[in-house]
């Protein structure tokens, strides 16, 4: 396959918008929208999923709102699963070729991450007359200020731009990356409160004459990176707040313990947001999105059963993620979705909440609102496309994946080759490649037809 190392991560086929009747007139006050993305967080690890991990306040999401179980992100790997859940887009659209996490480690990744011209929902949302803020984790782009989110959409960023932060210095290793807006600011706290603390202070500040979005990146339950001074290098280290720890104290595996201590403070920050919509009377017109960046990394706490696979690989474990979504009055309370979707969706359906235009034919996702309100049963079947790069730094290789159907085909760095049926077998137990060789050649070529097409357009550009 000539062209694959040419392309990217995710392709989406079916560009159509299936649009859905406006619930609302152009009078009526458009919703505001809080999206709170975690961070190395898999399905085994809230507990509307079947975690052992208490998640009372993420589940009421899922109580309150809708539940999807086929719910896709646009890369396994922090960098381009956000490139595609902010731009609609599959990250080999991108002008740096954000095929893996950028590193503050060494000169190659100071002048990549998202450049001007790459437009964002928050962009969008910003000119049609949105209060757009960023709070937490950003990880698009780090060497330059015409990367921070402040030039893509965002009136207001407090938090950090690499893949992680040490929790109590914020800091990556010994490298200053808090800011406030587009200067470095030093902070005394736990990063995980403190980012819930300027959410619920951004949410105070609100008013009903002006609808708004908050990005809430929060970094945890993802690892921190801290510093090691006997060697004078950076440490990956996990970084519970000791309070918290004694909370999971019935979870006998120390480093699931401490994963869990992590994510037990998460949900605390999404209970006090909600909250803080409650006391502030913003609930009702408010859309709450939770979702999480990509699966969980089992090194480091993390859990993704029933499925298989884990962050940075292209099995269900790595790319299929909890969702849940929330609008009191219009989403159907305690509902679950099957229909596979994608984060790329997020894009043409908050554009469709606020009222704003878009050309589909820019988009790699698509308007998923009539899921939502229950004016659309279900949409036709898609094909998803994934392909990972080699980043030699974190010693990773090159996969490929793609959805189409009910069926799955991927490859791994070691060039092994697998088909799965996920209708029958959603936790890929069972390869089909020596059973089914008629299907095999269909979607193998399948995917060369579209990493073709990719690859014709990142030629024009």
């Amino acid at each position: 396959m000539p062209h694959l190392k040419c392309v990217t991560l995710l392709v989406l086929i079916g560009l159509s918008l299936f649009s859905s009747p406006r619930l609302w007139s152009a009078e009526t006050t458009r919703p505001n929208v809080v999206l709170i993305f975690s961070d190395d967080q898999g399905m085994h690890d809230v507990g509307c999923y079947g975690s052992e991990i208490p998640t009372p306040n993420i589940d009421s999401l899922a109580t309150q709102g809708m539940k999807f179980n086929q719910w896709y992100v646009a890369s396994s790997i922090c960098t381009p699963s956000r490139y595609g859940l902010l731009t609609g887009q599959f990250p080999s659209r991108s002008e740096s070729q954000l095929l893996n996490a950028l590193m503050f480690l060494g000169p190659e990744d100071a002048e990549r991450g998202i450049q001007a011209g790459e437009t964002t929902f928050a962009s969008l949302l910003q000119k049609n007359g949105y209060r757009a803020a960023l709070i937490g984790k950003w990880h698009l782009g780090h060497g330059n200020k015409h990367f921070l989110p402040t030039h893509h959409g965002f009136d207001s960023f407090i938090g950090h731009t690499g893949g992680c932060i040490d929790f109590f210095m914020m800091r990556y290793g010994k490298i200053q990356d808090w800011y406030h807006n587009e200067e470095h600011h030093d902070e005394v706290g736990y990063a995980t409160e403190l980012i819930t603390d300027e959410a619920v202070k951004f949410l105070k500040q609100q008013t009903s004459e002006q609808p708004f979005y908050l990005h809430l990146a929060y970094n945890a339950p993802h690892f921190g990176k801290s510093w090691d001074r006997s060697k004078d290098l950076p440490v990956n280290i996990m970084q519970p707040h000791p309070k918290d720890l004694h909370r999971v104290v019935n979870i006998e595996d120390e480093l699931r313990r401490q994963f869990a201590a992590m994510v037990v403070s998460l949900d605390d920050g999404v209970g006090k947001v909600l909250s803080t919509l409650e006391e502030t009377n913003q609930a009702k017109n408010t859309i709450v999105i939770f979702m999480t960046d990509h699966g969980g990394d089992p090194k480091y706490g993390g859990n993704n059963l029933p499925f298989r696979g884990d962050k940075a690989s292209l099995f269900e474990g790595g790319i299929r993620v909890p969702c849940l979504i929330r609008w009191p009055g219009v989403i159907a309370a305690q509902s679950e979705n099957n229909t596979v979707c994608s984060s790329l969706d997020i894009f043409p359906t908050i554009c469709d909440w606020a009222n704003i235009k878009v050309d589909d034919q820019t988009l790699d996702g698509r308007n998923i609102a009539g899921l939502l309100d229950g004016s659309v049963k279900q949409l036709p079947p898609r094909d998803l496309v994934w392909h990972l790069g080699t980043h030699d730094r974190l010693d990773r290789g090159e996969w490929h994946a793609l959805r189409s159907g009910d069926w799955k085909y991927l490859t791994t760095p070691e060039g092994d080759e697998f088909l799965f049926n996920l209708k029958n077998d959603p936790h890929e137990k069972k390869n089909l490649v020596d059973q089914e060789p008629r299907k095999l050649a269909e979607i193998k070529k399948r995917r060369q037809q579209i990493f073709d097409g990719i690859y014709q357009n990142v030629q024009r550009r």
